[in-house]
Protein backbone atom coordinates (compact mmCIF):
# COMPACT_ATOMS: atom_id res chain seq x y z
CA UNK A 1 0.00 0.00 0.00
CA UNK A 2 1.13 3.05 -0.72
CA UNK A 3 2.27 5.38 2.29
CA UNK A 4 0.34 8.75 3.13
CA UNK A 5 2.81 11.63 2.88
CA UNK A 6 2.48 14.39 5.23
CA UNK A 7 3.83 18.03 6.49
CA UNK A 8 3.80 19.51 9.36
CA UNK A 9 3.57 23.10 10.38
CA UNK A 10 3.81 24.88 13.65
CA UNK A 11 6.62 23.04 15.10
CA UNK A 12 6.04 23.14 18.81
CA UNK A 13 5.24 20.40 21.65
CA UNK A 14 1.80 19.04 20.40
CA UNK A 15 3.87 18.67 16.58
CA UNK A 16 6.67 16.70 18.19
CA UNK A 17 4.17 14.38 20.02
CA UNK A 18 2.39 14.12 16.23
CA UNK A 19 5.42 13.52 14.52
CA UNK A 20 5.92 10.39 17.01
CA UNK A 21 2.74 8.93 16.53
CA UNK A 22 2.99 9.79 12.61
CA UNK A 23 6.21 7.08 12.77
CA UNK A 24 4.32 4.43 14.45
CA UNK A 25 1.20 4.29 11.55
CA UNK A 26 2.50 2.04 9.17
CA UNK A 27 0.98 3.90 5.76
CA UNK A 28 1.85 7.28 7.12
CA UNK A 29 5.19 9.09 6.25
CA UNK A 30 6.50 12.16 7.08
CA UNK A 31 8.30 14.15 4.54
CA UNK A 32 8.43 17.98 5.30
CA UNK A 33 7.96 19.96 7.71
CA UNK A 34 7.76 24.17 8.49
CA UNK A 35 8.26 26.89 10.50
CA UNK A 36 8.77 30.66 10.04
CA UNK A 37 12.46 29.84 11.46
CA UNK A 38 14.61 27.92 9.23
CA UNK A 39 16.58 26.64 12.07
CA UNK A 40 14.17 25.51 13.85
CA UNK A 41 12.67 23.63 10.88
CA UNK A 42 16.02 22.06 10.66
CA UNK A 43 16.22 21.05 13.60
CA UNK A 44 13.23 19.75 13.57
CA UNK A 45 13.80 17.70 10.73
CA UNK A 46 16.85 16.97 11.84
CA UNK A 47 15.32 14.92 14.82
CA UNK A 48 13.21 12.54 12.53
CA UNK A 49 15.50 12.02 10.23
CA UNK A 50 13.72 14.31 7.66
CA UNK A 51 15.85 15.59 4.66
CA UNK A 52 12.80 18.61 3.82
CA UNK A 53 12.52 21.55 6.09
CA UNK A 54 10.88 24.85 4.73
CA UNK A 55 11.73 28.52 6.92
CA UNK A 56 8.29 29.44 5.74
CA UNK A 57 4.62 27.87 5.43
CA UNK A 58 3.86 28.58 2.25
CA UNK A 59 7.21 26.69 0.57
CA UNK A 60 5.41 23.48 2.45
CA UNK A 61 2.12 24.13 0.36
CA UNK A 62 3.93 24.03 -2.61
CA UNK A 63 5.99 21.04 -1.87
CA UNK A 64 4.25 18.44 -4.68
CA UNK A 65 5.35 15.55 -2.57
CA UNK A 66 2.72 16.77 0.86
CA UNK A 67 -0.84 15.31 0.26
CA UNK A 68 -2.14 15.91 3.58
CA UNK A 69 -1.02 18.83 6.09
CA UNK A 70 -0.93 19.10 10.15
CA UNK A 71 -1.21 22.33 10.98
CA UNK A 72 0.14 22.62 14.53
CA UNK A 73 0.26 26.49 15.12
CA UNK A 74 -1.27 28.93 17.56
CA UNK A 75 -5.07 29.18 17.24
CA UNK A 76 -5.68 32.86 15.94
CA UNK A 77 -3.54 31.25 12.20
CA UNK A 78 -5.59 28.08 12.20
CA UNK A 79 -7.63 29.37 9.34
CA UNK A 80 -5.36 31.40 7.51
CA UNK A 81 -3.47 28.55 6.89
CA UNK A 82 -5.80 26.00 6.36
CA UNK A 83 -7.17 27.72 3.77
CA UNK A 84 -4.35 28.45 2.38
CA UNK A 85 -3.20 24.97 2.31
CA UNK A 86 -6.78 23.85 0.75
CA UNK A 87 -5.87 26.65 -2.11
CA UNK A 88 -2.41 25.14 -2.41
CA UNK A 89 -4.06 21.51 -2.99
CA UNK A 90 -3.48 19.85 0.64
CA UNK A 91 -5.72 18.15 2.95
CA UNK A 92 -6.00 19.86 6.20
CA UNK A 93 -5.83 18.23 9.48
CA UNK A 94 -5.79 21.34 11.85
CA UNK A 95 -5.56 21.68 15.39
CA UNK A 96 -8.12 22.47 17.72
CA UNK A 97 -10.00 25.07 17.56
CA UNK A 98 -10.51 24.86 14.15
CA UNK A 99 -11.08 28.43 13.87
CA UNK A 100 -11.63 31.60 16.44
CA UNK A 101 -15.10 32.01 15.43
CA UNK A 102 -18.11 30.96 13.19
CA UNK A 103 -17.17 33.55 10.51
CA UNK A 104 -13.58 31.84 10.04
CA UNK A 105 -14.97 28.39 10.06
CA UNK A 106 -18.06 29.30 7.49
CA UNK A 107 -14.56 30.10 5.14
CA UNK A 108 -12.65 26.99 5.94
CA UNK A 109 -15.61 24.93 4.94
CA UNK A 110 -16.48 26.73 1.45
CA UNK A 111 -12.82 26.94 0.53
CA UNK A 112 -12.86 23.00 1.54
CA UNK A 113 -15.73 22.57 -0.72
CA UNK A 114 -14.82 24.99 -3.57
CA UNK A 115 -11.27 22.77 -3.51
CA UNK A 116 -12.66 19.24 -2.65
CA UNK A 117 -10.45 19.00 0.26
CA UNK A 118 -10.72 17.10 3.09
CA UNK A 119 -10.42 18.91 6.29
CA UNK A 120 -10.78 18.10 9.79
CA UNK A 121 -10.47 19.53 13.21
CA UNK A 122 -7.41 17.23 15.34
CA UNK A 123 -9.74 16.69 17.69
CA UNK A 124 -7.71 14.11 18.90
CA UNK A 125 -9.91 12.86 21.93
CA UNK A 126 -12.77 12.06 19.97
CA UNK A 127 -11.16 8.97 18.59
CA UNK A 128 -9.72 7.72 22.29
CA UNK A 129 -10.52 4.00 22.27
CA UNK A 130 -12.31 4.62 26.26
CA UNK A 131 -14.41 7.59 25.14
CA UNK A 132 -16.06 5.48 22.36
CA UNK A 133 -16.75 2.84 24.89
CA UNK A 134 -18.09 4.87 26.78
CA UNK A 135 -20.20 6.07 24.59
CA UNK A 136 -21.04 2.53 22.99
CA UNK A 137 -22.50 1.68 27.23
CA UNK A 138 -24.27 5.29 27.21
CA UNK A 139 -26.47 4.15 23.93
CA UNK A 140 -26.79 0.46 25.16
CA UNK A 141 -28.63 1.73 28.00
CA UNK A 142 -26.20 0.95 30.61
CA UNK A 143 -26.80 3.76 33.10
CA UNK A 144 -30.25 4.50 31.73
CA UNK A 145 -30.61 8.20 29.86
CA UNK A 146 -27.95 10.62 30.94
CA UNK A 147 -29.00 12.94 33.65
CA UNK A 148 -25.85 14.51 34.91
CA UNK A 149 -22.16 15.11 32.84
CA UNK A 150 -19.20 16.62 34.67
CA UNK A 151 -16.22 17.26 32.94
CA UNK A 152 -12.96 19.91 34.23
CA UNK A 153 -9.28 20.29 32.61
CA UNK A 154 -7.06 22.32 34.60
CA UNK A 155 -3.13 22.49 34.70
CA UNK A 156 -1.05 25.24 35.76
CA UNK A 157 0.22 27.80 33.52
CA UNK A 158 0.18 30.97 35.20
CA UNK A 159 4.19 31.06 34.67
CA UNK A 160 4.26 30.10 31.11
CA UNK A 161 4.86 34.01 29.87
CA UNK A 162 2.10 36.77 29.48
CA UNK A 163 3.40 36.75 25.93
CA UNK A 164 3.02 32.84 25.09
CA UNK A 165 0.45 31.29 23.82
CA UNK A 166 -1.98 30.13 26.43
CA UNK A 167 -1.99 33.91 28.15
CA UNK A 168 -1.70 36.23 25.24
CA UNK A 169 -5.03 37.50 23.91
CA UNK A 170 -3.20 38.58 20.52
CA UNK A 171 -2.51 34.80 19.85
CA UNK A 172 -6.26 33.65 21.33
CA UNK A 173 -5.22 32.50 24.86
CA UNK A 174 -7.57 31.78 27.51
CA UNK A 175 -8.33 28.46 29.11
CA UNK A 176 -11.76 28.35 27.28
CA UNK A 177 -10.66 27.41 23.75
CA UNK A 178 -7.29 25.85 24.58
CA UNK A 179 -8.78 23.02 27.35
CA UNK A 180 -12.15 24.38 27.91
CA UNK A 181 -13.15 23.26 24.80
CA UNK A 182 -12.40 19.45 25.75
CA UNK A 183 -15.19 19.39 28.70
CA UNK A 184 -17.40 21.40 26.38
CA UNK A 185 -16.90 18.33 23.64
CA UNK A 186 -17.70 15.92 26.23
CA UNK A 187 -21.02 17.34 27.25
CA UNK A 188 -22.21 17.82 23.68
CA UNK A 189 -21.18 14.41 22.74
CA UNK A 190 -23.60 13.14 25.11
CA UNK A 191 -26.39 15.35 25.70
CA UNK A 192 -25.76 17.46 22.82
CA UNK A 193 -26.74 21.02 22.49
CA UNK A 194 -28.00 22.78 25.40
CA UNK A 195 -31.58 24.95 25.88
CA UNK A 196 -29.53 27.75 27.98
CA UNK A 197 -25.59 28.04 28.85
CA UNK A 198 -24.32 29.71 32.24
CA UNK A 199 -21.22 30.63 32.34
CA UNK A 200 -18.73 32.84 34.43
CA UNK A 201 -15.05 33.43 34.29
CA UNK A 202 -12.31 34.92 36.35
CA UNK A 203 -9.53 36.85 34.23
CA UNK A 204 -5.55 37.26 34.03
CA UNK A 205 -3.91 40.21 34.10
CA UNK A 206 -3.31 40.03 30.31
CA UNK A 207 -6.93 39.63 30.02
CA UNK A 208 -7.03 36.36 29.15
CA UNK A 209 -9.61 34.00 31.19
CA UNK A 210 -7.67 32.13 33.70
CA UNK A 211 -10.81 29.95 35.33
CA UNK A 212 -14.01 29.22 33.70
CA UNK A 213 -17.24 27.37 35.24
CA UNK A 214 -20.00 26.41 32.77
CA UNK A 215 -23.52 25.32 33.28
CA UNK A 216 -25.43 23.50 30.25
CA UNK A 217 -28.92 23.22 31.22
CA UNK A 218 -31.06 20.09 29.17
CA UNK A 219 -34.66 19.63 29.77
CA UNK A 220 -33.90 16.55 31.65
CA UNK A 221 -30.17 17.01 32.41
CA UNK A 222 -26.96 19.38 33.68
CA UNK A 223 -23.49 19.38 32.41
CA UNK A 224 -20.95 21.22 34.78
CA UNK A 225 -17.76 22.25 33.03
CA UNK A 226 -14.58 23.69 34.12
CA UNK A 227 -11.18 25.10 32.54
CA UNK A 228 -8.30 26.70 34.73
CA UNK A 229 -5.23 28.03 33.92
CA UNK A 230 -4.75 28.74 37.96
CA UNK A 231 -4.56 25.25 39.16
CA UNK A 232 -3.76 21.33 38.91
CA UNK A 233 -5.90 18.89 39.14
CA UNK A 234 -6.26 15.25 37.61
CA UNK A 235 -8.75 16.23 34.64
CA UNK A 236 -11.70 13.90 35.35
CA UNK A 237 -15.18 13.24 33.12
CA UNK A 238 -18.31 11.36 34.18
CA UNK A 239 -21.59 10.69 32.67
CA UNK A 240 -24.62 9.91 35.33
CA UNK A 241 -27.67 8.29 34.76
CA UNK A 242 -30.57 6.58 36.77
CA UNK A 243 -28.67 3.16 37.32
CA UNK A 244 -25.47 4.64 37.40
CA UNK A 245 -21.91 5.76 36.23
CA UNK A 246 -19.56 5.39 33.93
CA UNK A 247 -16.22 7.51 33.57
CA UNK A 248 -12.83 8.22 32.00
CA UNK A 249 -9.76 7.84 33.52
CA UNK A 250 -7.65 10.49 34.21
CA UNK A 251 -6.38 12.68 32.27
CA UNK A 252 -9.40 11.82 30.54
CA UNK A 253 -8.90 13.33 27.63
CA UNK A 254 -6.28 11.03 27.06
CA UNK A 255 -7.70 8.28 28.87
CA UNK A 256 -6.21 4.57 28.79
CA UNK A 257 -9.42 3.14 30.58
CA UNK A 258 -12.92 4.10 32.00
CA UNK A 259 -14.56 2.88 35.27
CA UNK A 260 -18.16 2.03 35.50
CA UNK A 261 -20.41 2.34 38.85
CA UNK A 262 -23.70 0.13 38.72
CA UNK A 263 -25.48 -0.95 41.86
CA UNK A 264 -22.55 0.16 43.85
CA UNK A 265 -19.94 -1.61 42.61
CA UNK A 266 -16.91 0.09 40.66
CA UNK A 267 -15.04 -1.58 38.01
CA UNK A 268 -12.20 -0.45 36.23
CA UNK A 269 -11.18 -1.36 32.63
CA UNK A 270 -8.11 -0.72 31.17
CA UNK A 271 -7.54 0.54 26.97
CA UNK A 272 -4.08 1.26 26.35
CA UNK A 273 -3.54 3.90 23.68
CA UNK A 274 -1.29 3.50 20.59
CA UNK A 275 1.18 5.83 21.04
CA UNK A 276 0.53 8.98 22.49
CA UNK A 277 -2.94 8.55 21.72
CA UNK A 278 -2.45 10.63 18.21
CA UNK A 279 -2.61 7.18 16.37
CA UNK A 280 -6.00 7.01 16.35
CA UNK A 281 -6.50 10.44 14.81
CA UNK A 282 -4.01 9.43 12.26
CA UNK A 283 -6.04 6.37 11.05
CA UNK A 284 -9.11 8.06 11.00
CA UNK A 285 -8.10 10.60 8.46
CA UNK A 286 -6.05 8.06 6.69
CA UNK A 287 -9.55 5.99 5.98
CA UNK A 288 -11.14 8.85 4.59
CA UNK A 289 -8.52 10.12 2.50
CA UNK A 290 -8.43 6.45 1.19
CA UNK A 291 -11.80 6.20 0.62
CA UNK A 292 -12.44 9.62 -0.65
CA UNK A 293 -14.04 11.08 2.05
CA UNK A 294 -14.23 15.11 2.49
CA UNK A 295 -14.56 14.64 6.23
CA UNK A 296 -15.06 12.21 8.70
CA UNK A 297 -18.23 10.58 10.06
CA UNK A 298 -16.68 10.28 13.74
CA UNK A 299 -15.91 14.22 13.87
CA UNK A 300 -17.54 16.09 11.03
CA UNK A 301 -17.62 19.70 10.50
CA UNK A 302 -21.23 19.73 10.87
CA UNK A 303 -19.41 18.78 14.61
CA UNK A 304 -17.03 21.38 14.92
CA UNK A 305 -19.74 23.81 13.88
CA UNK A 306 -21.57 23.35 16.59
CA UNK A 307 -18.95 23.23 19.19
CA UNK A 308 -17.34 26.20 17.96
CA UNK A 309 -21.72 27.78 18.12
CA UNK A 310 -21.16 26.83 21.70
CA UNK A 311 -17.93 28.24 22.26
CA UNK A 312 -18.95 31.91 20.58
CA UNK A 313 -22.02 31.76 22.99
CA UNK A 314 -19.76 31.35 26.30
CA UNK A 315 -17.31 33.52 24.92
CA UNK A 316 -19.95 36.50 24.71
CA UNK A 317 -21.73 35.40 28.11
CA UNK A 318 -17.98 35.61 30.01
CA UNK A 319 -17.28 38.70 27.74
CA UNK A 320 -13.98 37.23 25.94
CA UNK A 321 -12.96 39.35 22.53
CA UNK A 322 -9.43 38.91 20.83
CA UNK A 323 -7.91 42.05 19.60
CA UNK A 324 -8.08 40.98 16.18
CA UNK A 325 -11.77 40.01 15.89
Amino acid sequence: MEKIKWGIIGLGNIANKFANDLSLVPDATLVAVASTSNERAQNFASKYDLKTSYGSYDELFKDPDVFVVYIATPHNLHAELSIKAMQAGKHVLCEKPMAINMSEFKTMRKVARENNRFLMEALWTRFNPSLNKLLSLVKDNKIGKPSYVNADFTFYALDRGDNKRLLNPNLAGGSLLDIGLYPVFFAYLLLGKPSKIIATANFYKTGAEKQVSIIFDYPDAQAVLHSDFSSDLQASAKVVGPKGCIGLLPSWHKAEGYFMELDQNKETFKLPLKGLGYVHEIIEVHECLRAGKLESAQWSLTNTEDLLELLDKIRKIIGVKFPFE
